[in-house]
């Protein structure tokens, strides 16, 4: 079987007694990053084997965890931080196990955009998730749907790019449309910024921006 694990975007207070419990059983631990999530398990004293699993070597990861699996091992999959699977590595070792008859449970958790779509103030009944922007490539046709979308858009970026991503949102909605955006959530210098596009891209101007961002654009009117 394989565990989906949410952990942590940043306050560790947020894993669940669940969630420890599943880490603790298992056979292994697919992280993205083995050195943070060596980190996660350090901090509630869990030792298991580490498995690195992320962009630059999942196709040829996926073959060997499967067979761990499929030999009847017990493993736990997480990310950095959140839900493993959202702009993620980790839903291509789902599908495979999904592919090869594996059972997949996923456990509720933490994830960036849902606390910062509903703390943005926007309508939260209906929206679309969009994750990260391709850099290139589609960037301006999906710029020009979110423009135009009847319903709240959510969006990640980093920090380096926000400000582009502020002024292409000038270009394609308007300077006036309401955005919100959700810095360092859950952690101690947590922002959360609510206004036009145009203020916000003046209160981002004036800073230095830090740590993941989630970016909150309403509906077309």
């Amino acid at each position: 079987m394989l565990t989906v694990v949410p952990t942590p975007i940043g306050n560790l207070e947020d894993i669940t007694l669940r969630a420890l419990r599943v880490l603790r059983e298992a056979d292994f631990v697919v992280a993205e990053d083995t050195r943070v999530s060596g980190n996660l398990l350090k901090h509630f004293d869990i030792k298991k084997p580490l498995l690195s699993f992320h962009t630059a070597n999942e196709h040829k990861a996926v073959e060997g965890i499967v067979a761990r699996l499929q030999q009847g091992q017990k493993g736990a999959l997480v990310s950095d931080a959140g839900t493993p699977g959202i702009s993620d590595p980790g839903f291509l070792l789902i599908r495979a196990c999904v592919r090869e008859g594996i059972a997949v449970e996923c456990l509720p958790g933490p994830t960036a955009f849902v606390p910062a779509l509903v703390a943005s103030g926007l309508p939260c009944d209906t929206f679309t998730f969009w994750g990260f922007l391709p850099h290139k490539k589609g960037r301006q046709t999906q710029l020009a749907q979110i423009a135009a979308s009847e319903h709240t858009v959510v969006l990640y970026e980093s920090p380096h790019r926000l400000l582009k991503l502020l002024e292409e949102l000038k270009e394609h909605c308007g300077a006036e449309r309401p955005v919100c955006v959700a810095r360092e959530l859950t952690k101690l210098h947590e922002e959360i910024a609510r206004g036009t596009v145009a203020e916000l891209l003046a209160h981002f101007s004036e800073k230095a921006v830090k740590g993941e961002i989630v970016v909150v654009v309403g509906a077309a009117v």
